[in-house]
């Protein structure tokens, strides 16, 4: 489980600047510095097969894709975060001068761990519906061929999609791109979860 390194809350320049001398990675959550817990391989193939497919299927496009090592700045709800992988269309707006932190994702994906599910199928899902540019949020299950889908639809409510199954295909709404389970899945172990 994740926890905060201190009780004493900083500001997100105070973040940032700790952020970029820090051994490992941190989010920030409205003033608490919170460590992320390292990834399981099952976790790196699921992201990784996203983001090649994604790169490959928008080669051309004015598309930009970037994986956990971008931050995310979400201002309404003052929070540094590291997605899996985001989708970008067109150019990236930065938070600042640095050109380490986005802010306008279109797609942003997340495979789920025991220890960050509830908080990305919850409170970090609102945080993202507060991006202007946000359309889509993938969740994907390192346990099972599961995937849970949230298109933004043109009311502004959020439509949900499951796939499950290793013959089911993801079909994205915001960008022309299709993925099958068993290509997203190809590598991972099922029998060495433990995350």
């Amino acid at each position: 489980m994740m926890t905060q390194t201190k009780s004493r809350l900083y500001t997100p320049e105070e973040y940032l600047e700790l952020e970029a001398n820090a051994e490992y990675k941190s989010e920030y959550r409205d003033g608490a510095i919170v460590p992320m817990a390292g990834g399981t391989t099952n976790h790196n193939e699921l992201t990784l097969n996203l983001a090649v497919a994604l790169k490959l299927a928008l080669k051309g496009q004015a598309y930009k894709i970037y994986l956990g090592d971008v931050r995310l700045w979400i201002p309404q709800y003052r929070q540094h975060t590291y997605p899996d992988v985001m989708v970008i269309q067109g150019q990236p707006t930065y938070a600042d001068a640095s050109r380490t932190t986005v802010m306008n994702p279109i797609a942003i994906a997340e495979v789920l761990s025991q220890s960050t599910q509830n908080y990305d199928q919850g409170d970090k899902f609102r945080y993202y519906r507060s991006i202007p540019e946000m359309q889509e949020y993938i969740l994907i299950n390192q346990t099972q061929h599961h995937v849970m889908q949230y298109t933004k639809q043109e009311t502004g409510q959020w439509l949900l999609t499951e796939y499950q199954g290793e013959s089911a295909v993801l079909a994205l709404g915001a960008i022309a791109f299709e993925i099958g389970l068993a290509d997203l899945y190809d590598g991972v172990d099922f029998s060495a979860v433990d995350d």
